[in-house]
């Protein structure tokens, strides 16, 4: 339309406008779900979509949760598996052992000599075990500093020797894995009187 002038009382002219100044819209792609007809989004099929989606992650959540599962299950089997067959390689090395010392009580009318020399071969073959199996004396020897977390102490005796050493072994003691097994169980040199 076009536009026209009236005059203004004051002798300046006048400009309005008739014709409506337009407005701008949004391109329709750019809101999801909406298309050229209707501006606004459609949420009945975008609710679909995300719906859908969550059904999705879902699914894969409950998937990993079963295979986080099954590892375990699997991980706590092999667990009870090598507890229960930790001991086969030790306890195979112990049966020629025991072979030899039923062999030697079968034995009738040995000598001395004969039955020594048998215990000392049945007492190699059994320390040959040990050894594999990585259990190790704890050293205990008179002389030796008294150390509480691998000897226990049984009597205190008065000595020619320095304070808290040991004087006499009653029962050795053993490590396994640098673990104690069972501690030394020993007698200990008390401090003099006056020193």
């Amino acid at each position: 339309m076009p536009i026209q002038h009236e005059a203004d009382p004051a002798g300046a002219p006048a400009v309005t406008e008739t014709s409506p100044v337009p407005v701008a819209k949004p391109p329709a792609d750019t809101v999801p779900g909406a298309s050229a007809a209707d501006p606004a989004p459609d949420i009945a099929a975008l609710l679909q979509k995300v719906e859908a989606e969550a059904a999705e992650l879902r699914e894969a959540w409950l998937r990993a949760r079963a295979d986080i599962d099954n590892v375990r299950k699997q991980a706590a089997a092999d667990v009870a598996k090598a507890h229960k067959f930790a001991l086969e390689r030790f306890a195979s090395e112990l049966l020629p052992v025991k072979d030899a010392l039923e062999s030697a009580l079968a034995t009738k009318g040995a000598s001395a000599e004969t039955v020594t020399a048998g215990v000392e071969l049945t007492l190699k073959q059994l320390v040959a075990a040990l050894d594999k199996a990585r259990i190790v004396e704890i050293d205990a020897a008179p002389g030796a500093k008294f150390d509480p977390h691998k000897h226990q102490a049984m009597a205190m005796i008065e000595a020619d020797q320095p304070p808290n050493t040991i004087v006499q072994v009653f029962q050795k003691g053993y490590l396994l894995n640098d673990r104690v097994l069972r501690p030394a169980m020993v007698a200990v040199a008390k401090p003099r009187d006056g020193a």
